[in-house]
């Protein structure tokens, strides 16, 4: 066969290059959410619909509660006078408190106040409100798990006082709302109530026992802490007497008597301590000018008037500087009187022999002068050694002292310490005694509640307004899942991205057009068929209507197969689907009668021999068909029925007894035979084949055809299915033509394709276009070929 199709391997990798506008994948495709959109338009908005009723039933059932609403202030620096002025707390310290006092507020304990303050446990309103259905429905619940459990306590017997105080305490809780207004020190208490009076009353009976507590709390802390600390001022009082009279006794008993705030022990050897560096710096200098003085002396006469020249800024050497200036003016006269008259001038000579004596004289100053500082240096010698002796005295009596005063400075801090304590426990004893006097909360009410005007739920417009989002997202859910089931054939696109096979057209929905459902129902036996009610005549629509969409469909497919198969004299198609009733039967049907019609001799086979629906689509009743023509029983021509209005000839499958060995008959060596006969009769010789999916018959017969329409049902065959059997059938799917969509709905069409394809348009093409209902079947006479 010289086919020109596309072949098999590159057919199914169409997917791989062209599957949904695969280059449009890396950006969002707005236009296809769009038509998702239309597409489960009505879902969504039955949905939404649905959640509005739902909305509505519920304000209808739903009973209307008041909330009233306070605001408490928590303000510190109202206790300013009773307190003392302290920084402002950090952050973290002010979120705690005010959580704090949110505890406080949402605690049992304040509404145990509330209830005895408000006596609700004599209002039977309060006690005994009125229930909507939803609350009903939950404690129907609860009643049902409780008979599996110790139960949630809501039959408490109530007679008694304390017991329904504590119940009333409980109902306060669950209609009480507290919480922080944003970052502020303001705290929004609401409580929400059937009654809008007791609403108001309660939110204001809250806030007025809040401020009573928290007074009644701060006396009774103060109260507590001023009798605690009278009770520690005494303990503390003798303690501190105690401990300061031990001290003063052990400071009596060791002699540790101090002066200006020091031991006199220690003031003495300080005392000593700075005369001995005084007698030390006088020993070191009487040593120095004594140990000079002895050096010139042990240095002769004759140097002693030059060695005298380095004592004239010590003091006592004034005689010596005199001598020592007579000395130094008679050797000037002495120069002299030698240079002009000689050595041994009697002048001279007695001038030599007064500096004699003047060195004599000034040696024995040196002598005097230097037993004096012996003298000095001796007795500073002494003195240093006295008060070096004394120092030792005292240091020694010293130490003795100071390890008694170290034992004397813990007696005193001991005393000192609980000295501290006691003024410090004082001056917190008189500041709480005072503030007992100070009846000041550090919070206030900012906003005092009031009864409330109108309902707080339920919100009719949030009710409403929610239950339709509600639907409507709810929808769009659906709406969502129906469209990840969406795993059909849709259109012209799916068949030529997934398969990359033709698409020949559309075949429209007709009322009546469920003939092979219908025919279904027909069972066969062994016995003799029952003869089932002829279904609508659909299967000349294409005649009946040469100008409907099912017609068109028709001619491409006729197109296709002449394309494809030009150059042959006969054609042999067969028409196949992938399931049963998918509507082959009427396509194969009208696709012959068309070709009949237009002048071109045309042979109808019914080889579905396990389900003939094309032989009961037509009204009559063979006695002989394809299973005898095969079988050589008679001539094939012989058993033909020829419609009277086309001329078409029909080869009908008469089945008087269940057949097994269908896909032999078909594949036999008299079926070849029988088509090659009608070839050399008929132009086209359209083959009603059995579904591919159950039957292996159409496989069994494949090499007998030239081409195969297969007919799909619109939104019913999934694509995965189509894919896979054809992938498997690889002598079918290249002689494969192209794939008609049966049973189209068109209206529904345009929402499942972009905007420019052609089914978006296909409004426009209905004036090419005119479709009538089916008409009634008309007989199709029994003549011979």
């Amino acid at each position: 066969m010289h086919q020109v199709n596309i072949p098999l391997s590159s057919r199914m990798n169409a997917k791989t290059t062209s599957e949904y506008d695969q280059a449009d994948e890396n950006f969002i495709d707005l236009e296809r959410l769009f038509t998702i959109a239309k597409r489960q338009a009505r879902v969504v908005i039955a949905a939404a619909l649905v959640g509005l009723l739902l909305g509505v039933f519920y304000i209808v059932l739903a009973k209307p509660s008041y909330t009233a609403a306070t605001s408490i202030l928590l303000d510190d620096t109202l206790g300013k006078f009773a307190d003392d002025v302290s920084p402002a707390p950090s952050n973290m310290q002010s979120d705690t408190t005010i959580l704090s006092q949110i505890a406080i507020l949402r605690s049992a304990e304040l509404a145990t106040k509330v209830a005895i303050k408000e006596k609700l446990d004599e209002n039977v309103f309060f006690m005994n409100p009125p229930r909507s259905l939803v609350f009903r429905l939950k404690s129907a619940v609860r009643a049902v798990v409780g008979l599996f459990g110790m139960g949630d306590g809501s039959n408490i017997e109530l007679e008694e006082k304390a017991a329904r105080i504590g119940y009333a305490a409980s109902l306060l809780q669950e209609g009480l709302y507290v919480e922080r207004q944003g970052r502020s020190f303001v705290i929004d208490l609401t409580y929400t109530s059937g009654d809008a009076a007791l609403a108001g009353k309660l939110a204001k009976a809250y806030a007025d026992v809040y401020l009573s507590d928290q007074l009644d709390a701060n006396y009774d802390a103060t109260e507590r802490a001023t009798i605690w600390l009278q009770t520690r001022l005494t303990d503390l009082q003798e303690s501190s007497q105690t401990a300061a009279l031990e001290a003063e006794r052990f400071r009596a008993a060791n002699g540790l008597t101090s002066a200006k705030g020091a031991l006199v022990s220690e003031q003495q050897l300080s005392d000593l301590n700075s005369q001995l560096i005084l007698a030390q710096a006088d020993t070191a200098r009487s040593r120095a000018l004594f140990s000079q003085f002895k050096s010139i002396i042990d240095s002769g006469p004759e140097k002693a008037v030059t060695n005298a020249s380095v004592l004239s800024e010590q003091s006592g050497t004034s005689v010596i500087e005199t001598l020592r200036s007579r000395y130094l003016s008679v050797s000037k006269r002495e120069q002299e009187i030698v240079s002009h008259f000689g050595q041994n001038h009697a002048q001279a000579v007695t001038l030599r022999t007064e500096k004699r004596d003047i060195e004599n004289q000034i040696f024995q100053e040196l002598k005097q002068l230097t037993e004096s500082y012996r003298n000095q240096f001796e007795v500073a010698q002494s003195r240093e050694t006295s008060l070096r002796e004394g120092l030792g005295k005292v240091t020694g009596e010293t130490s003795v002292a100071n390890e008694a005063l170290v034992h004397l400075k813990e007696l005193e801090q001991n005393s000192e310490a609980l000295s501290n304590l006691y003024r410090t426990y004082l001056t917190r004893f008189q500041e709480a005694s005072q503030q007992q006097s100070f009846p000041i909360a550090k919070a206030r009410i900012i906003s005092i509640a009031t009864m409330p005007s109108a309902p707080s739920s339920p919100n009719r417009t949030m009710v409403l307004a929610l239950s339709f989002i509600l639907g409507g997202l709810t929808g769009t859910g659906i709406g969502a899942l129906r469209e990840f089931r969406e795993r059909f054939f849709r259109v012209g696109d799916d068949v030529r991205s997934l398969l990359g096979l033709k698409f020949l057209g559309y075949v429209p929905s007709f009322d009546g057009a469920s003939e092979e459902k219908k025919v279904a129902r027909w069972e066969l036996s062994s016995a003799t068929p029952v003869a089932p009610t002829p279904p609508a005549n659909v299967t000349r629509v294409a005649v009946e209507n040469p100008s409907s969409v099912f017609a068109e469909t028709l001619r491409n497919a006729k197109i296709a197969a002449d394309v494809v198969l030009q150059g042959h004299k006969s054609k042999v198609l067969g028409v196949i689907s992938v399931l049963p009733h998918e509507g082959k039967s009427t396509v194969a049907a009208n696709l012959a009668l068309q070709l009949s019609a237009k002048g071109a001799s045309t042979l109808l086979i019914d080889a579905d021999l396990r389900n003939p629906g094309l032989t009961r689509s037509f009204s009559f009743t063979p006695q002989r068909g394809l299973v005898q023509a095969v079988l050589g029983d008679q001539p094939w021509q012989s058993m033909l029925k020829i419609d009277k209005r086309t001329k078409l000839a029909i080869l009908p499958a008469v089945l008087h007894k269940h057949f097994q060995y269908t896909s032999e008959l078909l594949s036999s060596e008299a079926m070849e035979k029988l088509l090659n006969e009608a070839r050399n009769a008929y132009e086209y010789i359209i083959v009603d084949l059995p579904p591919l999916g159950p039957v292996v018959d159409a496989k069994a017969f494949a090499p007998f055809v030239d081409g195969f329409v297969m007919v799909a049902h619109w939104g019913s065959t999934p694509r995965a299915l189509v894919k896979s059997v054809l992938q498997s059938e690889t002598h079918i799917f290249p002689k494969v033509l192209g794939i008609i969509l049966n049973r189209t709905d068109m209206k529904e069409l345009s929402k499942y394709t972009s905007f420019g394809s052609s089914e978006h348009f296909m409004e426009r093409y209905s004036s090419y276009y005119l479709d009538q209902a089916p008409s009634k079947p008309k007989p199709v006479s029994h003549e011979g070929a």
